[in-house]
């Protein structure tokens, strides 16, 4: 179980779109085109992400079965995926049905390359700052997939409803030692697409949620890892 974790940001909602009968451009245009009038707050960049759980997955089946209370922790970094990472955060996320948290921490720097392996990475979490539960955590449970995608990010002029566009999913099965990432599963089909906004905001959400003719979905980009690298 993921250690109990101060401070934490308010939960905000979070509902996410499957989009996969549109390519990137077209679902960014109705974004763009929303009544909502959102626009882009931030260049597209990439999101590389390391996610850690359980011998059994046991993360991965809390998701499937829509526990109420859902969790994961990942290592997350941006733009190159290989090489040195020299700046990246470790978070918590947390969530309960629609709405969401998350805890972050700097994480150490490792090297992400050929040859990467599960030690590598527990070597600089027993020698890192991490407070001490955070870090016993780490060393519990096992990186397991990596993914990456590409995101672009938007808001409404007040800034109350953020969109994010996710793109170009690409997941990478870890193994312990010595990891050569040839074992890669692309899905170049479909979008993701987040709707995010604080609580106060909740009654305006439907309006402009019905905007898009999108499909709702719960299922989360490390569900599909999961299943795409080891199912």
């Amino acid at each position: 179980m993921a250690p109990e974790l101060e401070p934490q940001r308010e939960y905000r909602y979070e509902r996410k779109f499957f989009v996969d009968e549109l390519d990137a451009e077209q679902a960014i245009s109705l974004v763009k085109r929303h009544p909502a009038l959102f626009s882009e707050i931030y260049p597209p960049r990439y999101i590389n992400n390391i996610y850690f759980d359980t011998p059994l997955l046991e993360n991965y089946t809390d998701n499937v079965n829509g526990s109420p209370l859902r969790k994961k922790a990942r290592i997350r970094w941006y733009h190159e995926l290989f090489g040195p990472v020299d700046s990246s955060m470790l978070e918590f996320k947390t969530k309960e049905g629609l709405m969401g948290t998350k805890t972050s921490y700097p994480f150490p720097a490792f090297d992400f390359q050929n040859g990467f392996s599960e030690s590598s990475l527990k070597e600089g979490i027993q020698s890192s700052d991490l407070p001490h539960q955070v870090a016993d955590y780490l060393m519990a449970v096992e990186p397991v997939l990596v993914n990456r995608y590409l995101r672009w990010y938007f808001a409404t002029p007040d800034r109350a409803f953020r969109i994010t566009v996710d793109a170009g999913l690409t997941f990478y099965h870890l193994n312990k030692i010595d990891n050569q990432f040839l074992f890669r599963q692309a899905d170049r089909q479909s979008i993701v697409v987040e709707l995010k906004y604080d609580r106060e905001y909740d009654t305006r959400a439907n309006r402009v949620s019905s905007g898009f003719p999108f499909r709702m979905t719960r299922s989360s980009k490390y569900i599909q890892g999961i299943e795409r690298v080891y199912i």
